[in-house]
């Protein structure tokens, strides 16, 4: 069967030189599947035809031969310690007699020398080892003309009556031999006749078949068409799932694929409704914050009033942009694909240091202990290190709004040698987190009631979506450390998969 090689470039090009590559037809394949074995069984049969045809042709003129060479055989005998052919005139004639082949005949003695018939014909080549009286077959060339002979040796002995009448006891064998060939012509016809017979149908069978196995293959994908109109019929906002029941079971598989593939859009769909929506909802506090205090400042005539209203709307600008910055950390770690994640070595101890660092200023602005522990060695994970900052800072950020003040946050870096993890935690003094609430925490614009602490809800849903594409387990827990059960404070521990420095030399290297 002809085959494509996939790796010509030529064959991944489109013709106006793009890289689109060629769409090859399911109608093609399978009908070249089909074909291409068949076109190839054509010949062959052709061919074992005409080798059974030569069978079945050589089989009665096989037949006339042994009754010619056995008729013969009984007209040989021994007379005078000669033998002769007692064969009259008339029935040479007749055994020559044959308007389409030539026949030959020869009568040799015990010697081998010649007795009768034409001297052209050759000894066969197991005369000593053929059977007495059983007619044997042979190929051979006689003037340059391929010929079938049948041939017997016959035994001059006389038969056991007469011996016993003549008390003769002679047991030694006298063999002569008696051929019979003919020519090939008419075993040739009816050959012939016998192949245009079987193979002049097969020229027109076979462009019916033909025919057939291209309508049975229209016939057989004409699903594949009317599901893709189905499809093409749909609405652009139509993503409920394909009807199965109306397609071949073979492609069942697929419409199930297709329809797995709807609801995830869908969900995801969805979920993208739900985002804008929520923060649509959300940026109207800020916005129409803002625009109230730009218009109460410009109504306001004394200076401290404006000064006021200033210190709002910087304010409100202040949560518009954080609001907005989340929202956009947010997307960007969502719409990051698992391909294009820059993956790398990390320090996860220096990673956390430099980020603890940052947030100094504002702990110290809000009179927040903060504080870093770390053990003696370097703790190795794989992850991309932004990623990993926006993780930690947004929980830092998360542990400072809900910790009063004259409070503590501590970052910890730790191993975990049981679970081979390495382990990030932040513990904070502040009110703690219910049971029933740490579920939803994680959840986009959720927000505790009651807490009274300034914030999008978003934080936290930027640390899971992080954590997720970093195959990191997020646990949440009442701080152990704290000793007032009124403020349990909380912790979050967070387990990247940790791995060997030497490992990570390795690879570099």
């Amino acid at each position: 069967m002809p085959t494509r090689d996939t790796s010509d470039p030529a064959l991944h090009a489109g013709i106006d030189g793009t890289d689109e590559p060629i769409r090859r037809s399911l109608f093609g394949e399978i009908l070249d599947w089909m074909l291409v074995p068949l076109l190839l069984l054509w010949p062959m049969s052709i061919a074992i035809t005409y080798l059974v045809a030569k069978s079945i042709a050589n089989q009665p003129f096989d037949r006339a031969l042994d009754d010619s060479v056995t008729v013969l055989s009984q007209q040989v005998r021994e007379v005078d310690s000669k033998v002769v052919a007692l064969l009259p005139g008339a029935a040479r004639d007749i055994l020559r007699a044959d308007e389409i082949d030539t026949v030959y005949y020869q009568v040799r003695d015990v010697d081998g020398d010649y007795v009768d018939g034409d001297h052209d014909m050759s000894v066969p080549a197991d005369e000593e080892n053929a059977p007495t009286g059983t007619v044997q077959f042979r190929d051979d060339r006689i003037h340059g003309t391929d010929v079938r002979i049948a041939y017997v040796q016959v035994d001059l002995r006389p038969s056991r009556l007469m011996r016993e009448q003549a008390s003769d006891t002679i047991s030694e064998p006298r063999m002569a031999l008696v051929q019979v060939g003919e020519t090939l012509d008419k075993r040739a016809r009816l050959a012939n006749d016998i192949i245009k017979g079987v193979i002049l149908p097969q020229f027109i069978i076979l462009p019916v078949a033909l025919a057939l196995v291209w309508f049975a293959l229209a016939r057989g994908l004409a699903p594949l068409a009317e599901l893709q109109q189905r499809i093409r019929a749909r609405r652009p906002d139509d993503l409920s799932p394909i009807d199965s029941g109306q397609v071949p079971e073979e492609i069942s598989p697929l419409v199930r694929s297709l329809n797995d593939m709807l609801e995830r859009l869908s969900q995801t769909i969805d979920l993208q409704k739900r985002f804008i929506a929520d923060a649509a909802h959300q940026m109207k506090t800020p916005l129409a914050g803002m625009r109230m205090q730009s218009e109460l400042a410009l109504r306001q005539t004394s200076q401290d009033e404006i000064h006021r209203s200033l210190e709002q709307l910087s304010k409100s600008s202040e949560a518009a942009t954080r609001l907005i910055n989340q929202l956009l950390s947010l997307a960007h770690a969502e719409n990051r694909s698992v391909r294009a994640r820059a993956f790398e070595p990390i320090e996860l101890c220096e990673l956390a240091r430099t980020v603890v660092q940052d947030w100094v200023p504002a702990a110290l602005a809000r009179q927040i202990d903060i504080g870093f522990e770390q053990p003696g060695h370097p703790v190795m994970t794989v992850g991309n290190a932004m990623l990993l900052r926006e993780l930690l800072s947004n929980l830092i950020d998360n542990a400072l709004r809900y910790t009063p003040s004259l409070g503590s946050v501590t970052i910890r870096v730790r191993i975990d040698e049981g679970r081979q993890q390495a382990m990030l935690e932040i513990e904070d003094t502040g009110p703690g987190i219910a049971a029933a609430e740490r579920s939803h925490i994680f959840e986009r614009f959720y927000r505790i009631l009651g807490s009274n602490v300034e914030g999008s809800g978003l934080g936290l849903a930027i640390v899971r979506e992080i954590a997720l594409q970093h195959d990191a387990e997020i646990d949440v827990f009442s701080n152990p450390h704290s000793h007032d059960p009124k403020i349990p404070g909380s912790l979050f521990r967070v387990a990247l998969p940790m791995v060997q420095p030497l490992s990570f030399i390795e690879d570099i290297g």
